[in-house]
């Protein structure tokens, strides 16, 4: 991947899985978290209706106020006007939040949310941007995948959750053939993960050999810190730093960031990065 990729742009994450409970939320959150806390300009924007991803900084999406689901409605331009710069005790990333009342247009081009990532203000201020996106293949899916240079699969090491991925993935592939040549690359997260159960560790080992090495992005030990942070309003790393969720989190942001050039070839950099993540198991 070259940085024409991302037409010299930020490169867009999105954190995606079909099914529900699979940490993608906490994910998006935290890994948008860790790389701005590494000075990496970062915009997290929730597209999922459900608006969880604000939550994680005590904001939601009031009557009336700019959110990310105007693009359908006033078109691409509406994405920076929805901007929130957030500020907490270490740097957080900026935030575009969801609407939870009104559902996307079925009839809105899928591409809107490209369309809006590559204007000139988003180009110039962002590094990366990490899309929170909706736990079903829908319209709003499709929209984020449309964006993306690259998909971040969170997923539970259980029989039926590793199904869920196989079948993520053909989506993933059937996208980039058909409507997004840049949708180049493709990591895998195990996440909730307990070395001490048998069955975690044959998942992961199946993922593995199943996808190859290269595409495990770390893992994600249990970690109930990682819910408080969300009842309180705060990422992981202000809540509970030294927890093994936050420790995991920094991990596969420094992973990402460490890759990062240094002249600004995001898309090129980031690229190498989600293609050069490997597993870390849980001690």
């Amino acid at each position: 991947m070259t940085s024409d990729d991302a037409g010299g742009g930020a490169f867009v994450i999105a954190v995606a899985n079909r099914k529900g409970g699979t940490g993608k939320t906490t994910t998006a959150v935290n890994l948008a978290a860790g790389l701005a806390r590494r000075n990496l300009a970062t915009l997290l924007v929730d597209l999922d209706s459900q608006g969880h991803a604000g939550l994680a900084f005590g904001a939601v999406a009031a009557a009336g106020e700019a959110n990310v689901h105007r693009i359908f409605t006033e078109g691409p331009g509406a994405l920076t006007s929805a901007i929130r710069r957030l500020s907490g005790p270490s740097p957080w990333p900026d935030l575009v939040v969801a609407d939870t009342r009104r559902p996307h247009p079925s009839d809105a081009p899928p591409d809107l949310l490209a369309q809006a990532l590559s204007s000139d203000a988003i180009r110039r201020r962002y590094d990366v941007v990490v899309v929170d996106t909706p736990p079903s293949l829908d319209a709003l899916m499709v929209t984020a995948l449309a964006a993306a240079h690259a998909v971040l699969i969170p997923f539970v090491p259980h029989p039926l959750a590793v199904e869920g991925v196989r079948q993520f993935t053909s989506i993933f592939f059937k996208v980039r053939l058909s409507s997004n040549r840049r949708l180049r690359h493709l990591a895998l997260l195990p996440v909730m993960a307990n070395a001490q159960f048998l069955i975690h560790r044959r998942m992961i080992d199946a993922v593995t050999q199943e996808f190859g090495e290269h595409r495990l992005a770390g893992l994600i030990r249990s970690d109930i810190r990682l819910a408080e942070a969300f009842e309180i309003g705060r990422p992981i790393f202000d809540h509970a730093p030294s927890s093994r969720g936050a420790q995991d989190y920094e991990a596969l942001s420094e992973r990402l960031s460490s890759l990062w050039r240094p002249n600004g070839a995001a898309a090129s950099a980031m690229a190498e990065a989600v293609e050069g993540l490997r597993v870390r198991r849980a001690d």
